[in-house]
């Protein structure tokens, strides 16, 4: 079980992971979207880092609602709404709870993905995050070890990443490239990816 003071930890250092890596997601995003994915998805997160502690003794699903809240008004372009969306949904789904298992989360992530495939009017195969988001879960769904699910995650994750530079973008900026996107990974599919990884390592 993980509390909720453990949940203020993990999106503290999701905001770490994801301004360390600021740099590398704007360079995918460089290549194939608006050029702004990791410094605007920083940006979000530094001001979701800033709110922690004044609802580090919320329930879980406030805290995801918050930090959903959070993103959608502070990101600008695609990420946030849909990242938004995704924590909103994710806080929706947990409620008042206080404490989380392996089982709550892989509900998270499945209502996380129903979020993004509203908000995003996208599906599995379009060179999204949701290339990396859907195998994560399928991988995860069967596996009550929380570690072992996670750590399958992960991996069905980079999986997914790596698939996305075999497919042409059909969502989003990148989709106007048509067939010059091939080659290229997506960057949502990553910064997912390295979310994922994070909450792996913390547990």
């Amino acid at each position: 079980m993980i509390n909720n003071k453990k949940v203020i930890e993990i999106l503290h250092n999701i905001s770490l992971k994801i301004n360390e890596q600021k740099d590398y997601l704007t360079m995918l995003d460089n290549e194939i979207g608006d050029g702004d994915h990791g410094i605007n998805l920083a940006r979000g997160f530094v001001e979701v880092d800033k709110k922690l502690e004044s609802i580090s003794d919320k329930d879980i699903g406030t805290i995801l609602k918050t930090t959903g809240m959070t993103l959608v008004s502070t990101v600008g372009g695609a990420s946030g709404p849909l990242y938004g969306t995704a924590f909103m949904y994710a806080g929706k789904q947990v409620g008042d709870k206080s404490e989380i298992d392996i089982n709550d989360f892989k509900d998270i992530l499945k209502v996380a993905i129903d979020g993004v495939k509203v908000r995003g009017k996208a599906e599995q195969g379009e060179k999204t995050m949701l290339d990396a988001m859907i195998p994560a879960y399928n991988s995860m769904s069967e596996e009550q070890d929380a570690k072992v699910a996670l750590l399958k995650g992960v991996d069905a994750a980079k999986k997914g990443v790596e698939y996305t530079k075999t497919i042409i973008a059909t969502k989003g900026r990148a989709s106007y490239l048509g067939e010059r996107s091939l080659g290229h990974q997506d960057p949502g599919a990553t910064s997912f990816t390295f979310m994922l990884e994070v909450i792996a390592e913390s547990l």
